[in-house]
């Protein structure tokens, strides 16, 4: 029995180069992967990848041209299915004449999951996880950009959906409105949630992220556990010593074969090995490699 909650198999997305071509640019070329169940999964790639497209094909915001996506196990894109996805856009639209706690109730009610009195108690909530409980009756005209994103995450979590989809959840934030939004996703996750979310703050996707799905130009390059990601790319090894002075030194070796010969040559000399540190890439440094060089096997 699959543990996945998405299912994508040899998805394509071509557009025509302008509206009276007949030639059309493949954007998305037939490419694998799945999201599993209750783990936090991060969507990564560079301008361009093609990681709005794949998300909007997804959600059918935009016809895929071939391929097939299965939500829950189901290929139908049926309103059962909708009210258990809850999704964040890039660039969300919001009515700003509504305050907050309207905005939230509004949502609420759309997915027709939550009686009123539930609804009620859980917008007030939700409101002061994201840090808004304050300005629960102000009008959306008048939140700063991170306000917005905040409230805009909030109204993804506002169904209590099994899977939320979030794209670029961090844009806008200062670091303690990221910090915040980290701790939401890791406790809606605790909770059985499963969160999919692309992102270009690798830092964040690093800390969050229990898989990754990287895309290149349109193809999935790598697909699988964060930390079989980092695993994978060499190790440096950094020697720490001392002479007779006290005087502390560093050397870095690229193997441990390496760093055998360097202490034994550093003692036969007279100097004192205080520490050997493994250095492991960072799941930046190992995003350009893959992102950016060749393609990654």
């Amino acid at each position: 029995m699959t543990n996945s909650i998405l299912e994508v198999q040899g998805l394509r997305k071509s557009f025509r180069k302008h509206p009276f071509s007949m030639q059309k640019l493949e954007v998305l070329k037939g490419f694998d992967f799945s999201v599993e169940k209750g783990k936090v999964t991060g969507f990564l790639g560079a301008n361009g990848a093609g990681k709005t497209t794949t998300i909007k094909c997804l959600l059918r915001l935009a016809h895929p041209s071939a391929g097939q996506i299965q939500f829950f196990g189901e290929n139908e894109w049926s309103s059962a299915v909708r009210r258990r996805i809850g999704f964040l856009p890039e660039r969300p639209y919001f009515y700003e004449y509504l305050t907050g706690r309207e905005f939230l109730r509004f949502y609420g009610q759309l997915s027709e999951k939550l009686k009123d009195k539930v609804l009620v108690e859980r917008v007030d909530r939700l409101l002061d996880r994201v840090g808004l409980g304050h300005a629960k009756d102000r009008s959306l005209r008048n939140f700063s950009k991170g306000m917005l994103q905040r409230i805009g995450i909030a109204q993804a979590l506002i169904h209590e959906p099994d899977f939320i989809i979030l794209d670029e959840p961090m844009t806008g934030l200062d670091p303690d409105g990221r910090m915040e939004v980290t701790e939401l996703i890791q406790e809606t996750a605790s909770m059985g949630t499963t969160v999919f979310f692309s992102s270009h703050l690798l830092h964040d996707a690093e800390k969050l992220c229990d898989n990754l799905v990287i895309m290149k130009l349109g193809e999935v390059v790598y697909q699988g556990s964060t930390v079989e990601l980092l695993n994978k790319v060499d190790y440096s090894h950094e020697l720490v010593f001392e002479n007779n002075q006290s005087e502390i030194h560093t050397k870095v070796a690229s193997s441990i074969e390496e760093v055998q010969g360097e202490i034994d040559q550093l003692r036969t000399q007279g100097f004192n090995i205080i520490e050997v540190k493994n250095k492991r890439l960072s799941l930046e440094e190992a995003f350009v490699n893959i992102a950016f060089g060749d393609k990654n096997d």
